[in-house]
This record gives structure tokens, C-alpha cells and sequence, in this order.
């Protein structure tokens, strides 16, 4: 059988890739380990955007093999990420948030020491209710005061209808299908929505300039009574059970609400509803970046992560296929650094993390 150049080429570099992810492996005790694929873990709201890019990977590199890419919620994949480099261990984290400081501590400590840092698009805190629902309006200030599980501090939640916390709003039950505490998108609830009604409180202020333990407990710890509802990393189930009760609230991803309209529709936080122009431009109050972060040890060491990345990079605009999945053009300046970023592997510092 006649093996042509390009095809003998590709091949080569696929086998010196494995070689050297096997030497990257040996350094982080797993000798002997190869792995010929890109392995990426984390949030659910950026596995649509990472799949797509998946396929055209495969599209535009014929015989290579498609990325392996897993849905563990942005917390979750931070831990596989950051618990060392080599074979065993995921090349790419795909999350709805940046990284935090504490995160990057520990793959620092665990050897991930290089780490490349992309934003790829913006997304929106999206919260929906079915077709057949009541056309709720909320606040940060009424999500706060619903779903928290000690409002300002002053004694557990006993709100058991929107007009308990809002006498303008109907007497419906509180019922909130969203994200689990692994997820990006819960992290995104906690301080783009959450936290934000708990500061109405002007003692907050304060609390967290005496407290910063308490303070987080007291803005961010959600009830546990039922009223919220926990519905695990599966966003699509979110969008099933918004059907079957028509007074439920769902929380998740833009996108989701995005490909579901012709079941959903939008719950407007501060009178603003999430669409592509808001949500981009920043208005819409649950507006927030989409990350991938990636390990510069494996650039070289796995088959393809270069040109997976350079993926993102010429299809996040406006009309490209990511978009067109969902995913918010980020703005002019922040694509082209983000660009610069994918091109020059700059490797990101930590020193801005929080």
C-alpha cells in the first residue's frame, strides 16, 4: 500500500507526539502513558461550542482522531485539570468562568505550571419559563431574597411564593430548576445575580469588609428546601422539566435558551432581556466571559491541540459557526488579543485571578 507525503507526514508527527506526551507523562509519575487525542473537560454552557469545534476539527484534519470532551461542570473539570500534566490528565478545561486564584494555586502545585488562558465568546445567565408560563420579571434583589438560604443574615428563607418576596408578582410557588454547586454557571448565579440583590442591603457592605466567610455564606448559599432544585450538569433537562411545570424557573446558559425559543421564553432580569445584542455589549446583568484554558506542556506532546485552538480562534466571530451554535461574539479587541493569545501561546501569570 502506497503511503502519499502529507499522510506519511501526519503520521510521523502523530507518533513523535505520543513519544513525547508518554516523556511528559514519566515526569508526572505515569510511565509508559500515551494518549493520541485531545482530552477536554469542564462546563456544560461551553461543551456545545467545544463539540462544534470538535467536528471541524475533524473536518479539516482527515485521519486524525476527534477530541474527547467531557461535560464535568467548570468546577469539577478545574480539579481533573489542575492535578498534573502527562497522559492521564485532560489537556484542555472549557469554562463559563475564569479561573480562580485558588484553582491556579493548585496546578501550580501539582505541576501545571504553564497555563494558556482564551476567552472565546461571552455568554449569558439566561433564566426562562415555559411558553405557558406566568411572564415573570425578577431582580437580582428578588432572586436573592427567593432563593437564598438566610436573606441579609437574619434567619432561614421562608418565602414560599414570588408575591412572598415581591407583592407585585403572583402568588405562585418558588420553583428553580438550575445548575449544581460544581458548575460555572452556579458561580455565575452566585456573584453575577445572588450577590448583586444581597449588596441592596447597605449591612452587606460592611459584613464583608468584617467577615468575608460570612459574608459569601450569607450572599451566596442557596436554600435547600426544594425550592431550588438542583438539576445536575444536563442543561436539557432543565428545558424538560420547564415544560412539565409551567410556574417553574429554569437557570442556565444563553445558548440553551437560545436553541430552545420555541418552547422558552425569556424571564427579564432588571426589566433587560438576554439577547445577543445585550448580552454582548454587557447590559444584560448576567452577561459573563466564555474561557478555554489549556496546558502549554502538551501543546507539542498531543496531536492537533494547535490547530483545535486555531478552530476557536477563526470561527468565533460574528456568522461563524460558533455563533451560529449559540455562543456571543465577544468584542473586536477582546477577539483579536484572545487571537494573538491562541497564535503566540502567551501563558497567563495569575496575578489578576481572584
Amino acid at each position: 500500500m502506497e503511503i502519499d507525503v502529507k499522510t506519511f507526514a501526519l503520521l510521523a508527527a502523530a507518533a513523535t507526539s505520543v513519544l513525547s506526551l508518554a516523556a511528559c507523562g514519566d515526569q508526572s509519575g505515569s510511565a509508559g502513558s500515551t494518549r493520541d487525542q485531545i482530552r477536554a473537560v469542564g462546563s456544560s454552557t461551553v461543551y456545545p461550542f467545544a463539540t462544534a469545534a470538535a467536528e471541524l476539527f475533524v473536518q479539516s484534519n482527515p485521519g486524525m482522531k476527534s477530541p474527547i470532551i467531557e461535560s464535568t461542570g467548570t468546577g469539577g473539570g478545574m480539579k481533573l485539570f489542575c492535578a498534573g500534566v502527562g497522559a492521564q490528565h485532560p489537556d484542555i478545561e472549557d469554562a463559563s468562568r475564569r479561573m480562580k486564584k485558588s484553582e491556579f494555586d493548585q496546578c501550580q502545585a501539582n505541576g501545571v505550571k504553564d497555563i494558556i488562558e482564551v476567552q472565546i465568546g461571552v455568554d449569558g445567565l439566561a433564566f426562562a419559563e415555559s411558553k405557558e408560563g406566568p411572564g415573570l420579571s425578577l431582580t437580582p434583589k428578588i432572586v436573592y431574597e427567593a432563593l437564598a438560604a438566610n436573606p441579609y443574615g437574619k434567619g432561614a428563607n421562608k418565602a414560599q411564593t414570588w408575591k412572598d418576596v415581591d407583592a407585585s408578582l403572583p402568588a405562585i410557588p418558588i420553583s428553580v430548576f438550575g445548575p449544581p454547586s460544581t458548575s460555572g454557571t452556579r458561580d455565575s448565579l452566585a456573584e453575577l445575580i445572588l450577590e448583586k440583590g444581597c449588596q441592596t442591603d447597605p449591612a452587606m457592605a460592611a459584613l464583608k469588609e468584617k467577615n468575608e466567610d460570612e459574608y459569601k455564606a450569607t450572599c451566596t448559599r442557596i436554600r435547600e428546601d426544594g425550592k431550588y432544585v438542583d438539576s445536575g450538569e444536563n442543561d436539557n433537562l432543565i428545558v424538560q422539566k420547564l415544560g412539565a411545570n409551567p410556574n417553574a424557573v429554569g437557570v442556565f446558559g444563553f445558548s440553551f435558551l437560545e436553541e430552545n425559543k420555541n418552547t422558552l421564553k425569556d424571564v427579564p432580569i432588571n426589566g433587560i432581556q438576554a439577547t445577543y445584542e445585550t448580552v454582548s455589549t454587557g447590559q444584560y446583568p448576567g452577561a459573563r466571559p466564555l474561557y478555554i484554558y489549556v496546558k502549554k506542556a502538551h501543546m507539542q506532546a498531543v496531536p492537533g491541540l494547535q490547530a483545535y485552538l486555531n478552530i476557536f480562534a477563526s470561527n468565533w466571530g460574528p456568522g461563524g459557526v460558533l455563533a451560529k451554535r449559540g455562543m456571543v461574539p465577544a468584542p473586536d479587541d477582546v477577539r483579536k488579543a484572545n487571537a494573538e493569545t491562541v497564535k503566540s501561546l502567551t501563558v497567563l501569570d495569575g496575578a489578576d485571578l481572584k
